[in-house]
């Protein structure tokens, strides 16, 4: 069953590019744990051209964390930076290129079926 995580990255890669990230080159791996198993996406951004794979190869930025808190934070119920300094998602390398790369999650959750309108709380009651 596919959960927040894999529909986000999946749909990156059917998109394509993204006119945002137009002036914006450069690789950033997201090493997600889930019990004893790490599961790496990587996502290569290319003037605004995105190709995601699971390679683990080396990036410009590295981020780690724990799956479910990546899908909190796609599903809109975890604040990524609340999250860095709790030291439960561990950010390396160009930090620059994180913050633009996380502009993605903007909307992830809001592009879901069944999405509150926008407006409403995205946390659950």
């Amino acid at each position: 069953m596919a959960d927040a995580t894999t529909d986000f990255f999946n749909t990156l890669q059917r998109r394509g590019h993204e006119p945002f990230l137009q002036n914006t080159t450069g690789s950033v791996r997201f090493d997600l744990s889930d019990g004893d198993s790490v599961e790496s996406w990587y996502l290569r951004v290319k003037s605004g051209d995105i190709a995601v794979s699971h390679k683990k190869a080396e990036a410009e930025a590295v981020v780690s964390c724990d799956r479910a808190l990546m899908n909190g934070m796609l599903l809109g119920e975890i604040n990524a930076m609340a999250a860095a300094l709790r030291g439960v998602l561990v950010a390396q390398g160009d930090l620059g290129l994180m913050l633009t790369v996380a502009r993605l999650f903007r909307g992830a959750y809001d592009a879901r079926p069944g999405a509150p309108e926008a407006g409403y709380s995205r946390r659950k009651k």
